[in-house]
C-alpha cells in the first residue's frame, strides 16, 4: 500500500464535489467516487490538475454496497485513507409529500441515508487506531433542507438530510476518542444543477428569501469543508455548519 493520506469526496464529479476535489489543495491526494458519467469525472480531473491537486476517478455507486466496497478498495491502493467527504446525494425529485413515490423514497434512503452510513463505516474502519488506523476526519454534507422541511418540494430529501445530521452527531461522540471528528455542513440555495428545473420567476422568490440576497457559489461551501478537514480544525467535531448566507 502507498504511504500517502488520501481525501475520498463521495458524489465529487459535479456541483460542490467539483468544488472540493478542485480546491483541496496542490500535492494532496484526492481520490473521488462518480456514479456514471465518465465525462464529467474527466473533466473534474482536469480542473483539478490546474489547481495542482492529483485527483483519482473512481466509479462507484454508494447505494450499492458491493460498488461501494469496490470503491474503497480502489481508494486503499492509492494510500492511507484520512478525510472522507460524504457527499454524493440525490433528491428523489420535486413532489409533494401526497404524490410521493415508494420508488422515490427507496431511492433517497439508498443513496443519501444508507450510502453515506457505510461510506462512514468504511472510513472509521480505515481510521480507528481499534483497527490498526491513525484518526482522520469526516465530513458529511448535509443540507438547510434538514431545518426547513422543504415543504411543497422535497420534505422526503430533506428527512434524509435530517438523518444525516443525527449520524454526524451520534458518529462524532462515538468515535472522538479515536482521533476521528465528524461534522457536518449544511448548504443553502447554492448555484448547482439542483434548481436546473426551477423557472426564473422560482430563481427571483428563493433570492428574495434569501438574508445575503444571492444564492451561494459550491467553492463557498467547498472552503468550509477544506476547512473543517484542516488541521486548523482540530478540536471541531460533532458540529453542523451552515453555509446559506444567512437563511
Amino acid at each position: 500500500m502507498a504511504d500517502r493520506d488520501v481525501m475520498l469526496v463521495t458524489g465529487g464529479s459535479r456541483g460542490i464535489g467539483a468544488a472540493i476535489v478542485r480546491l483541496a489543495g496542490q500535492g494532496r491526494q484526492v481520490a473521488f467516487f462518480y456514479r456514471s458519467s465518465r465525462a464529467e469525472a474527466e473533466a473534474c480531473v482536469r480542473a483539478a490538475a490546474a489547481e495542482g491537486v492529483q485527483a483519482t476517478p473512481i466509479q462507484a455507486d454508494v447505494s450499492d454496497e458491493a460498488s461501494l466496497l469496490r470503491g474503497f478498495e480502489a481508494v486503499d491502493k492509492l494510500g492511507t485513507l484520512r478525510v472522507l467527504v460524504n457527499n454524493a446525494g440525490v433528491t428523489g425529485g420535486r413532489s409533494r409529500l401526497e404524490d410521493v413515490t415508494a420508488a422515490q423514497l427507496d431511492e433517497v434512503l439508498r443513496v443519501n441515508v444508507a450510502g453515506a452510513f457505510l461510506c462512514a463505516r468504511e472510513a472509521v474502519r480505515r481510521m480507528s487506531p481499534r483497527r490498526g488506523g491513525a484518526g482522520g476526519c469526516i465530513v458529511n454534507i448535509s443540507s438547510g433542507a434538514a431545518k426547513s422541511g422543504s415543504p411543497n418540494a422535497w420534505i422526503h430529501y430533506a428527512a434524509t438530510k435530517g438523518a444525516m445530521d443525527t449520524m454526524t452527531l451520534g458518529l462524532a461522540r462515538e468515535v472522538a476518542a479515536e482521533g476521528i471528528r465528524v461534522n457536518a455542513v449544511r448548504p443553502g440555495v447554492i448555484a448547482t444543477d439542483i434548481h436546473a428545473d426551477r423557472s426564473p420567476e422560482q430563481f427571483e422568490a428563493m433570492t428574495r428569501m434569501i438574508p445575503q440576497g444571492r444564492m451561494g457559489q459550491p467553492e463557498e461551501v467547498a472552503r468550509m469543508v477544506l476547512w473543517l478537514a484542516s488541521e486548523q480544525a482540530s478540536y471541531v467535531t460533532g458540529g453542523l455548519f451552515d453555509v446559506s448566507g444567512g437563511l
